[in-house]
């Protein structure tokens, strides 16, 4: 995705979004990390599953003008698809060299099934392109909500305060809140999540949650004992507390619809299908052109070649939008935006910073 880097140092994040209202089409606007802007984007793509934790994450950078467009490298799918267009490239020039030795003897093949099977898969490219993308903008979605509930909940969390306890109880909640949130993002991203998250846990705390499967969920259980300690000592009456309560089913919610997007990927025998046709419909596409176009058959093919391997890269790019390639949701720095907010209303002096793109990169 390619983010203006000022609005980016102001802290907000230029991205494609979702309209409103569920039923209309998506459109571009630039969202502060939890909430809507109008303004326009651009989405840059990545390769195959296998690699979506050992690449950079979201392109950052300013919209090319028309001298830099066809030379820009860092952000472009041209580096996931080049092998692929180089040997599709290699192939028509070998068609070409061959139609010229053998002349009229070789063979006239008619470009009409190419056009219709260029078409056809036009389409299915673009609903698999369609459906990844649903996947990529509903988790920022959730992460946006992740966001809106941590900061109610912060402000709701001021009903502890009728005491020094009940003081130190608050600080409590938005310490283990800013630890789940660190939490889930390295649970989504397959890092190691006790690490990511102890510098927000006490070592008892640490040995408690150890002892769970889902870690941030057991964080989430050391929030909700808190707030049954509260309710108990008399600082939270049957209303705030189903208040306080409510909040934290939220978070469980957004914690699992992340898992779904997370651990539910798209059906393998469909990406199959199209990765398969692509690939044959390029390598073929030479033989179709060769007698009509001659030796601009191979630059013909290379661009075609291009646009359909570009765009499936990227619909495997958008299909996992919790990895660290570089069209997918930049979760650190989300995380990181969760954790200043978390540690202005525990008014700790020493915040962190937020995090910045490094050479067009944002984690």
């Amino acid at each position: 995705m390619l983010v203006s880097c000022t609005s980016l140092n102001s802290g907000y994040v230029t991205e494609p979004c979702a309209y409103r209202a569920e039923n209309h089409p998506p459109r571009h606007v630039s969202a502060r990390i939890g909430a809507a802007r109008p303004a326009p984007a651009k989405v840059s793509p990545r390769r195959s599953r296998p690699s979506i934790f050992l690449r950079p994450t979201m392109i950052v950078r300013p919209r090319p003008r028309m001298r830099e467009l066809f030379f820009i490298w860092k952000g472009s799918i041209i580096p996931l698809i080049l092998p692929q267009v180089l040997f599709v490239t290699a192939v028509a020039t070998l068609v070409t060299l061959l139609a010229d030795l053998i002349g009229p003897r070789f063979p006239d093949f008619a470009t009409g099934p190419f056009t219709f099977l260029g078409l056809s898969l036009s389409l299915f490219l673009g609903f698999r392109n369609n459906a990844c993308y649903d996947r990529w903008w509903e988790a920022r979605k959730h992460y946006g909500n992740l966001l809106v509930v941590l900061r109610c909940l912060a402000r709701d969390s001021q009903l502890l305060e009728t005491d020094a306890e009940g003081k130190q109880q608050r600080k409590d909640v938005l310490r283990l809140c800013t630890a789940f949130t660190k939490a889930l993002t390295a649970r989504l991203r397959d890092r190691p999540i006790i690490e990511a998250a102890k510098a927000e846990l006490a070592p008892a705390e640490i040995t408690a949650i150890k002892a769970g499967h889902n870690i941030p969920d057991s964080i989430l259980r050391l929030v909700t004992a808190l707030l049954l300690q509260a309710r108990q000592a008399g600082r939270l009456d049957s209303v705030t507390y189903c208040a306080m309560a409510e909040h934290i089913n939220q978070l469980t919610a957004i914690q699992g619809a992340c898992e779904r997007i997370r651990y539910t990927a798209l059906p393998f025998a469909y990406t199959l299908l199209l990765h398969r046709t692509a690939h044959i419909f390029c390598v073929l596409l030479p033989l179709g052109l060769v007698h009509s176009l001659g030796h601009a058959t191979p630059l013909l093919t290379a661009l075609v070649a291009y646009t359909f391997f570009g765009l499936d890269a990227l619909g495997d790019e958008l299909e996992e939008p919790f990895g660290t390639a570089q069209n997918d949701l930049p979760l650190d720095a989300i995380t990181r935006v969760i954790e200043i907010d978390m540690a202005e209303y525990r008014v700790l002096e020493n915040r962190p910073e937020p995090l910045k793109p490094q050479n067009f990169v944002l984690m």
